[in-house]
């Protein structure tokens, strides 16, 4: 289920290159953007619109959700500015909606187990093995869960793996990890818990996705939506991305 938040302004800077944006931008100030993001990206698109609010005074209210909840909501409400999705599969089923879009960061899915990898897991096929618990994301409502379910059934082992629960989000599949629900867990790189590691195989090599950013075509604020996709494209917004545990793109 998501949330609707108003994130707040955080800490400008007090360089003349951003008292030059601020100066350019006044205009935006009192105006508001609409914003559907994966709820995997949580952290680095809340400090993105924290900041974006902080140079130009322009608010951003963000849904966080599962790609099925976000696309119902497109289709049901024409309401929105703009969407930010796990990949750009996401898009298809609201492809009437969309204006435009581009590509932010690599989106890249991982199998993570327990610190110190306990049951020697090392790659995908070891998921079949006796004892072995998965938590994967919902096959029909999350991109990593799709991307698991391909992956699994390209090797053909999707049925033979002990799938214990299906979650709706990346962070409740790497919350399952964490508390111990399973022993592994396939989900994006930046979301795989702090107790957790990432076992190093090339079986996901293939299933690489990229993020985009996608303008709904219901959207009014013109003025605002392209002061913010200029801002996506931006170095600071890259280093946020990158610290977050994301690969920018060339």
């Amino acid at each position: 289920m998501g949330t609707l938040l108003g994130l707040v302004s955080g800490c400008g800077s007090n360089s003349s290159q951003a008292e030059e944006k601020v100066d350019t931008t006044k205009s935006l100030d009192g105006q508001t953007l609409f914003v559907y993001c994966g709820a995997g990206m949580t952290k680095p698109f809340g400090e993105i619109a924290d900041q974006f609010k902080a140079e130009t005074g322009c608010d951003i209210q963000v849904v966080y959700a599962n790609a099925a909840q976000i696309q119902n909501q497109i289709q049901t409400t024409g309401e929105g500015d703009l969407f930010i999705a796990g990949s750009a599969d996401e898009l298809k089923p609201v492809q009437d909606k969309v204006s435009e879009s581009i590509d932010l960061v690599k989106h890249i899915p991982v199998l993570a187990v327990k610190s110190g990898n306990p049951l020697g897991i090392t790659g995908l096929n070891d998921l079949t093995g006796t004892g072995v618990e998965v938590v994967l994301g919902d096959g029909e409502a999350t991109p990593i869960g799709k991307i698991a379910n391909k992956a699994l059934t390209d090797l053909g082992i999707l049925n033979n793996v002990n799938v214990v629960a299906r979650a709706a989000t990346a962070p409740e599949i790497a919350n399952a990890l964490s508390v111990d629900e399973c022993n592994a867990i396939i989900i994006w790189k930046e979301n795989v818990p702090a107790n957790a590691e990432i076992v190093n195989t090339p079986d996901l090599n293939a299933y690489v996705k990229t993020v985009p950013a996608a303008k709904l075509s219901s959207s009014a604020n013109t003025e605002a939506l392209a002061a913010f996709m200029t801002y996506l494209d931006s170095d600071p917004v890259k280093t946020i991305w990158e610290k977050n545990g994301y690969e920018v793109l060339n």
